[in-house]
């Protein structure tokens, strides 16, 4: 072992273990899953939400028109409201998104982890959906009609047949989103939220060394995208396995 080797183990020793600041970097890297799998479960909800409205209208439109009634009317508003919500939020940055969620909406609470949560879900949940749409989209419409001629309703169609086939077809791509999820997360130090990079600032500015801690929480983030990449690529693995 060579004197820059020592050197490097040694000042992690002074940087990481004395004064126990290294549990500062794992208290913020749990505050930074809490959010990815808070925020992923939310955007989940509002993705399909969304790209049901917006199947439901695009499938249906003429057919509704044809027919009349406030059905039509209902659905085609809220679609023009699932657009603008999908042009705003994917339009303007997320740490801009982020600081409105903390210093307007919620500027009563401390509670920052659950403020990203709410920011980075409702940021997710614009291109989950997209993601959920084009899968609903690429789904045989036979599939539609075989559920109809079961006595199903379109609601029931979507239910029972549609959106159990989406979710197979989304999911590596799905898994591709909390990946960059967990990445986004690294700017909710903005509003004072110790997730894992700002817990390595923090550690960086009490020790004035920024080498140690900025490197440990890029080794982190690797390791996690490594373990995440790995699993979408068994996941697609034993998709087209299923296939055959």
């Amino acid at each position: 072992m060579n004197l820059t080797t020592l050197s490097i183990i040694d000042q992690f020793k002074s940087v990481m273990i004395d004064g126990d600041r290294y549990k500062q970097i794992v208290d913020g890297f749990f505050n930074t899953l809490k959010i990815t799998a808070g925020a992923l479960l939310l955007g989940i909800v509002i993705g399909v939400v969304i790209a049901a409205i917006r199947t439901s209208f695009d499938k249906n439109k003429e057919s509704m028109k044809l027919k009349g009634g406030p059905g039509y009317y209902i659905l085609g508003i809220l679609n023009f409201i699932c657009k603008l919500y999908l042009t705003v939020i994917r339009g303007t940055p997320v740490v801009v998104q982020l600081m409105i969620a903390y210093f307007i909406i919620f500027v009563s609470t401390d509670n920052g982890v659950l403020v990203g949560i709410f920011a980075f879900g409702i940021n997710s949940g614009a291109y989950v959906a997209e993601i959920f749409r084009a899968g609903i989209m690429s789904i045989d419409q036979g599939q539609f009609e075989a559920g109809r001629s079961l006595g199903f309703n379109y609601l029931q169609t979507m239910k029972s047949i549609i959106i159990p086939q989406m979710f197979k077809a989304v999911l590596p791509t799905l898994l591709n989103e909390f990946i960059a999820l967990l990445k986004e997360t690294s700017v909710a130090g903005y509003v004072g939220v110790i997730e894992l990079t700002k817990a390595g600032n923090v550690v960086a500015g009490r020790t004035f060394n920024y080498f140690i801690p900025l490197f440990t929480v890029a080794a982190i983030y690797l390791i996690s995208v490594i373990i995440l990449s790995s699993l979408v690529g068994r996941v697609e693995r034993r998709l087209r396995k299923s296939e055959r």
